[in-house]
């Protein structure tokens, strides 16, 4: 099917908010790619070691396949920073180990919130487990659809909990490292996460202001703390035994204490998004910044083919790294691969969805991504911290049945008919964001429909619901999304939370959006 300039052009923040982007995002639909050096290529002088016994061609591909393999816990922690730098939780911040809460909407007139929500409030909690498991306690939520994601730092989904999984009621349980081994309180279930940093991030279903009271006493009963007691020593490895990667305390550039490696330079970042901020990084900082964290947090059991490739190179996460003691011929091939790479990743972004009456959907491969690191990366890029399609779907457009970018000037019908309407467990939603994924005044002040609204539907139990800037009228206002007061095109992202198998499966799709 032939794609519309319109199109091919909004792609990339068209699946940006098919992935739910509402925290953390690219905002710019561009190749990630490097636009300012933060330290020297060659910050230490250079070993005198030979180039590496492959093909220019081998070299390169290395190069690029090393940076996408990177790219997803380089962004986990940049991530990381921003949301701990504060000194007690403040609007969604929080200091690790602690709940920080959105406890109201994004404000309209924020420009730097994209992808906003208006029916649900999030909750993150970025976690440290090196030393002793966290136990988390969740209350009870009633009748309101709960869910919170645990990612590691590869931003792999390796657990889900809340109302999908485990019901409203209160719930407990442990984060445990990867190498923990020990008791846990009666009652606590146990999750273990593959490396000792990792996020969770969460939401909570909001009717709007006047139930922010309610959501809000939930998110103060979310608590987590440390597990004060002894650990139990792994099987088969002795006490102080060396790890494969080595722990060596926080901060950037760590080394052993008597090791003969040069303490690297610093890495600043500049302000901005993760995926801004990484673009920004030459090489020398990028791998810095990966490998430093790559050392509290083991790579995947089979990512073993790819680091053996990089080791070739001089890459080798078993033993401390410095950047400036790569042969000059790996650091040039290392500053080539940046453009080629994130070229790659933007690429694999365009490929992530299923086009079906208009609308983008990610149905798949979101949270356990296998050896898939192009994938894995352009998920980062275009949406960190996206749940997996059980817990939510979002379906996106920016333009209607025949094709045309989606105007404020004109009015739409988004037409339901009857046993055709979005199939979801929990609720669903409908949101409007003006062409910088934001919201935008509109006469209704109203950014979004959610299926809990009072909607009318027409005798024949089918539903209409009207977009456009002007008011339809009483018959229909119940019906209405206000699309922006200035003229200007906008999108629409649907959200179906705990979707049914029908439309996990691609056998439901939203219907096009036709001008009324």
């Amino acid at each position: 099917m032939r794609t519309s300039p319109f199109n091919r052009r909004w792609s990339a923040a068209v699946l940006a908010g098919a992935l739910g982007v509402c925290f953390v995002t690219a905002t710019q639909a561009q190749s990630p790619r490097p636009s300012m050096r933060l330290v020297s290529e060659t910050p230490y002088p250079a070993a005198a070691a030979p180039a590496p016994q492959m093909s220019a061609q081998e070299l390169r591909e290395t190069a690029i396949d090393a940076y996408v393999y990177a790219y997803p816990m380089v962004l986990m922690e940049l991530a990381r920073r921003k949301a701990t730098a504060v000194q007690s939780p403040l609007d969604g911040k929080a200091p690790v180990n602690q709940f920080g809460h959105k406890a109201a909407f994004p404000d309209p007139r924020a420009a730097d919130t994209p992808w906003p929500s208006a029916d649900a409030l999030y909750s993150s909690l970025w976690f440290d487990v090196s030393r002793a498991p966290l136990i988390v306690r969740l209350p009870d939520t009633g009748n309101r659809y709960n869910v919170l994601s645990a990612l590691d730092m590869w931003s792999d989904v390796f657990a889900s909990r809340g109302t999908r999984t485990n019901g409203p009621g209160a719930q407990s349980f442990a984060i445990v490292g990867p190498n923990w081994q020990g008791t846990l309180p009666p009652g606590v279930d146990v999750i273990h996460s593959p490396t000792s940093t990792g996020w969770l991030i969460g939401w909570t279903q909001t009717g709007g202001p006047q139930d922010y009271a309610n959501v809000n006493q939930i998110q103060a009963n979310m608590s987590a703390s440390p597990l004060i007691a002894p650990a139990v020593p792994v099987p088969g490895r002795a006490r102080g035994a060396a790890s494969p990667y080595p722990q060596t305390g926080p901060g950037v550039g760590t080394a052993p204490i008597g090791s003969d490696v040069p303490m690297p330079m610093p890495v600043t970042v500049v302000e901005g998004t993760p995926a801004e901020q990484a673009a920004a990084m030459d090489a020398a900082s990028f791998f810095t910044l990966f490998f430093d964290v790559l050392r509290n947090n083991p790579p995947h059991a089979n990512d073993t083919p790819i680091l053996d490739r990089m080791r070739r190179i001089g890459l080798d996460a078993r033993q401390p790294f410095s950047y400036g003691r790569l042969s000059p011929t790996v650091q040039q091939a290392l500053a080539d691969a940046q453009p080629l790479a994130g070229r790659r990743i933007a690429d694999g972004v365009s490929r992530l969805a299923t086009p079906i009456n208009g609308w983008n959907t990610v149905l798949t491969g979101i949270g356990t991504y296998g050896t898939d690191y192009t994938r894995r990366a352009a998920i980062a890029y275009a949406g960190l911290g996206a749940p997996t399609p059980e817990d939510v779907l979002y379906p996106v457009t920016v333009s209607d049945s025949k094709g045309r970018a989606l105007s404020s000037n004109e009015d739409y019908v988004l037409h339901f008919d009857k046993g055709q309407l979005p199939p979801a467990n929990a609720f669903w939603s409908l949101h409007v964001y003006n062409d910088q994924h934001g919201f935008a005044d509109n006469p209704a002040n109203r950014y979004a429909l959610r299926s809990t609204d009072g909607l009318k539907y027409n005798a024949d139990g089918s539903l209409d619901i009207y977009i456009q800037r002007r008011d339809p009228g009483e018959r229909k206002r119940s019906n209405w999304l206000a699309t922006p007061a200035n003229e200007g095109q906008f999108l629409l992202s649907m959200r179906l939370y705990w979707p049914q198998d029908t439309a996990l499966d691609g056998l439901w799709a939203p219907p096009p959006v036709k001008r009324d």
